[in-house]
C-alpha cells in the first residue's frame, strides 16, 4: 500500500470513528463522549491533510509519514 493509499485509509478509519461517536451522542447524550477520543481523531485528520497537501522536500514529510503510518497500525494491528 503506497502512502497516499494508507493516508486515505486512515482518513476513511478517522470518519467511520466519527460516525460512530455520533451515534453514541444520539442514543446516550454529549455526557457519553466526555472522555472520548474524538478531539484525537480531528488533530489526527489535521495531520492527514496536512501531509496530503505537503511537498516532499518539506523536512517535516519524513517525519510525519512515519507517525502515520503508525497510527494506521492502531486500526490494522499490522506492520507497514
Amino acid at each position: 500500500m503506497s502512502d497516499a493509499e494508507l493516508v486515505g485509509y486512515l482518513r476513511r478509519c478517522n470518519q467511520a470513528d466519527n460516525h460512530r461517536y455520533a451515534d453514541v451522542a444520539g442514543r446516550f447524550g454529549s455526557e457519553a463522549l466526555l472522555e472520548s477520543h474524538l478531539p484525537m481523531l480531528d488533530l489526527i485528520d489535521d495531520l492527514a491533510q496536512e501531509w496530503q497537501t505537503m511537498d516532499v522536500a518539506d523536512e517535516r514529510y519524513a517525519g510525519l509519514t512515519y507517525a502515520l503510518r503508525v497510527m494506521v497500525r492502531a486500526y490494522t494491528s499490522a506492520p507497514f
